[in-house]
């Protein structure tokens, strides 16, 4: 079926039962409901990629623990694509092509995540991503009959950079910014954002410089942003390279307040960046100080799984795994169906109730969720003293 020669091999192995490496079969496929999870789980993203990990595995733990769906164990297949696009087009590639995988939660990042789409719309099958923020993917994910194959329970990036001008401008009264921004989809989307809402609401944009990822020098484009005299700096990326610019620009005296979105909201940013990377202000869509009481449980369990404390990313997972299981078990383990039934959560009412809130979608997939600030103080994530409405 899919272009494998039939050999002599082949023949006496099929006589002798054995698979040549192919999957168990319909014997297995019986037992057991597959979802894949492409995410980065080696590279300069693999934290992220742990992240998720994380919240998919508790709550398919979860599920199994209390008889599956229907009768039947739910299990993850975690693919490797590094949050690089040709690999993310490689893993949608054999995602598709696996005739028992029924959803997806993933892509991680949106640069990956853009380029699993055309499988998956073409192919029709439904993901959904807890993390991937560029707003492209709304008007990528649909068929020619207009139907979105793409989901996310995260905000959009034009969301989160308007959110983060509005806080820069009337929380922190800082009027005069620089712009540092690393050269991808999610990137470009978050400055785009932050550099529109920023100039209707009279902030200067005092510079503009770009990096690529795994750029490990950043002295030339921050000592012209220095000259500029900026207030605060907004970096618009992830963490491995937040780190190291937060400490290099530093060490040339560039000491204002930093603002950064979710790809921030990483241990790892602390962990790198040391002092540093005081005074860095960040959006995210889930803090453990403001979750209700549903939300406590999971904290409790994932503190006493893992040792240590939730991240955005883990619940934001967490809740993307227990939305396909409800869409698998109301549905049935039929790709097209799936996606109809995540089409029809289209308002609060018929939303799922997850620990980060109630998620629902529109048209294009896109869900509506609060975005949250943290501040690191004395080598620590913590709430923001104040928060937006």
């Amino acid at each position: 079926m899919f272009g494998r020669k039939t050999t002599r091999a082949t023949i006496f192995a099929a006589a002798l039962g054995l698979t040549l490496g192919l999957s168990a079969g319909p014997a297995a496929a019986a037992d057991t409901i597959k979802i894949a999870v492409p995410s980065p789980f080696t590279g300069s993203a693999a934290g992220y990629g742990e992240n998720v990990k994380t919240g998919v595995v508790l709550k398919l733990e979860e599920i199994n623990a209390a008889g599956g769906i229907n009768g039947k164990k739910i299990e993850a297949v975690y693919l490797d694509e590094q949050c690089e696009p040709r690999e993310a087009a490689t893993v949608s590639s054999s995602i598709v092509n696996d005739p028992d995988i029924v959803g997806i939660v993933g892509h991680l990042c949106s640069s990956a995540h853009l380029a699993g789409l055309p499988a998956y719309v073409r192919e029709g099958i439904a993901a959904i991503t807890p993390t991937a923020t560029n707003t492209t993917i709304s008007s990528k994910s649909k068929d020619e009959a207009g139907k979105a194959w793409s989901f996310r329970n995260v905000y959009r990036d034009d969301f989160q950079g308007k959110f983060l001008a509005d806080y820069t401008d009337k929380v922190l009264g800082l009027k005069k910014v620089a712009v540092f921004y690393e050269n991808n989809d999610y990137g470009i989307g978050l400055k785009d954002a932050f550099i529109k809402e920023a100039k209707a609401l009279g902030l200067t944009i005092v510079g503009e410089e770009a990096y690529k990822k795994g750029d490990q020098d950043y002295t030339p484009q921050l000592t012209k942003l220095k000259g500029a005299a900026p207030e605060a700096m907004f970096i618009a990326g992830y963490y491995p390279e937040g780190a190291l610019i937060a400490d290099q620009a530093k060490k040339i005296g560039l000491n204002v307040p930093k603002m950064g979105a979710d790809g921030f909201d990483n241990a790892d940013y602390v962990k790198l960046g040391g002092a540093a990377v005081e005074n860095t202000y960040l959006t995210a869509p889930f803090l453990v100080e403001t979750a209700g009481a549903d939300a406590k449980k999971f904290i409790d369990a994932f503190k006493a799984k893992y040792k240590r404390d939730v991240d955005w990313m883990s619940a934001n997972a967490y809740d993307a795994a227990g939305i396909m299981a409800q869409a698998i078990a109301k549905a049935g383990a039929d790709r097209a169906k799936i996606r109809d039934y995540l089409a029809s959560l289209d308002s609060p009412e018929k939303g799922y109730k997850g620990v980060t809130g109630v998620n629902y979608f529109d048209a294009n997939g896109d869900c509506l969720k609060p975005a949250y600030v943290k501040v690191v103080k004395d080598g620590k994530f913590v709430p923001a003293p104040k928060q937006m409405n």
